[in-house]
C-alpha cells in the first residue's frame, strides 16, 4: 500500500486503451476517468489544435475549409503521428494535472502490428509525457483479462474484440497467446459498408456519423422477430439537394455482409490454427466478445451458427479492453510478463 502512495505523490499511474474510435484512459486506484473519440480539429493554417475528443466529434463533415477533423488513427495504428501525440498529450493532461510527475504507462495496441508501429506508438506516449519505457499490451490479452477470462490457467480462452479499425481475435493460455488473426475490419468498415450501400442502391450520399447511428440503431447479423423500418436522410446524388429514404434492418443486414463475413472468417482461421486441446477447452467455455462491434445485433447468434460455439458478449464490451490494461498497472508485477517494453516485431 505504501507504494500505491508513493506513486500517487509521483504521478499516477495511467492505462491508455488508443483506439480508432474512441480513447479510454484508466488511473490506477480510480478506474476509468476518461472515454473520448480519437478524434483532433485542428486549424489547417498553423496546425493548433482546435477541440479534440467530444467537440472534435461534433465537427465532423461539418467544418468549414480552414478547420479539419482528422482521426489520427487508422485500421488501429498511427496515420498521424504529430496529430496522436498532440491528442495523446491533452487526454493526458486532462486526466494527470501534475506538470512534473510522468506516470507509467500501458497502452493497448492491436496484436497484428509491426515493431515500427508498435515504437511508433511508444514515442507518441513518451512524447506526451510518459515515463519511459511506456509498455505496451497487446489489445485481445487486455480483452481478455477484461472480460474476467482466467488468462492464466492452462485452458484455452478465446477472445474476439472487434474495435473501430480492426478486428483481434485470440486464444490464451498460460498468460500467452497461443493463437490469433487480426483483421482491419472494425466498425469503421461497418460505418463505410452502410455509406457504399445507401450510395449504390438508392443514389444518396451519407455522412460518417449518419451512417454510425444508422448502423447502431438498425444495424443486425442475423434475422430478426421483427424488421424494422426508419427514415434515413442523406444528399440525393443525382439532384444534390437533401433527401429522406426508407431503408430497413434487412437491407442494412445485407450492406454490412462483407464486413460481417470478413469478422467470421477471422474467428474460423484462429480455431483452425488453435491446437486440439485448447480447441476442446473453448468448445466447452465459448467465445467471449467484446469491443463495440459486440454490440451489432444478432452477431453473437450469427456466430454461433457458423461456429456451432457457445458465443457469450462480455459484461462491459465498450470498456474490456481499458480495464484489461488497467488491470495489468493493478497487478503490474503478476501481470508484467504480458507486457512489451521493447519491440517484439
Amino acid at each position: 500500500m505504501a507504494d500505491n502512495m508513493f506513486s500517487g505523490v509521483m504521478g499516477r499511474d495511467i492505462a491508455v486503451d488508443l483506439g480508432t474510435a474512441n480513447t479510454l484512459v484508466y488511473v490506477r486506484g480510480q478506474g476509468i476517468v476518461l472515454n473520448e473519440p480519437s478524434v483532433v480539429a485542428i486549424n489547417v493554417h498553423d496546425g493548433r489544435p482546435l477541440a479534440v475528443g467530444l467537440e472534435a466529434k461534433k465537427m465532423i463533415g461539418r467544418t468549414p475549409s480552414h478547420i479539419q477533423a482528422i482521426r489520427p488513427l487508422k485500421d488501429g495504428v498511427i496515420a498521424d503521428f504529430e496529430i496522436c501525440e498532440k491528442m495523446l498529450r491533452y487526454f493526458l493532461h486532462k486526466v494527470h494535472q501534475r506538470k512534473f510527475s510522468k506516470p507509467r504507462m500501458i497502452i493497448a495496441v492491436p496484436s497484428g502490428i509491426t515493431g515500427v508501429e508498435q515504437r511508433a506508438v511508444q514515442e507518441a506516449a513518451e512524447y506526451a509525457g510518459a515515463r519511459k519505457p511506456a509498455h505496451i499490451i497487446e489489445e485481445p490479452m487486455a480483452a481478455a483479462i477484461g472480460a474476467g477470462l482466467p488468462v492464466q490457467d492452462p485452458t484455452g480462452n478465446m477472445i474476439v474484440d472487434i474495435g473501430g479499425g480492426t478486428t483481434e481475435v485470440a486464444v490464451i493460455s498460460l498468460g500467452g497467446i497461443v493463437a490469433s488473426q487480426s483483421v482491419r475490419v472494425g466498425g469503421d468498415e461497418l460505418d463505410h459498408a452502410i455509406m457504399q450501400f445507401i450510395k449504390k442502391e438508392h443514389s444518396v450520399a451519407l455522412g460518417e456519423r449518419t451512417a454510425e447511428e444508422v448502423k447502431i440503431q438498425l444495424g443486425s447479423a442475423w434475422a430478426l422477430r421483427e424488421e424494422l423500418y426508419a427514415e434515413i436522410r442523406g444528399r440525393d446524388l443525382v439532384t444534390g439537394l437533401p433527401k429522406t429514404i426508407v431503408t430497413s434492418t434487412e437491407e442494412l443486414r445485407e450492406a454490412l455482409e462483407e464486413p460481417v463475413s470478413a469478422i467470421i472468417d477471422a474467428v474460423k482461421v484462429t480455431l483452425d490454427k488453435t491446437p486440439p486441446e485448447l480447441a476442446a477447452d473453448i468448445m466447452e467455455e465459448g467465445i467471449t466478445l467484446a469491443g463495440g462491434g459486440a454490440m451489432l445485433n444478432g452477431l453473437d447468434q450469427r456466430l454461433a451458427n457458423e461456429t456451432g460455439m457457445p458465443i457469450k458478449v462480455c459484461a462491459n464490451p465498450l470498456y474490456a479492453v481499458a480495464l484489461g490494461a488497467g488491470q495489468s498497472l493493478e497487478e503490474f508485477d503478476a501481470l508484467k510478463d504480458i507486457l512489451f517494453s521493447s519491440g517484439n516485431g
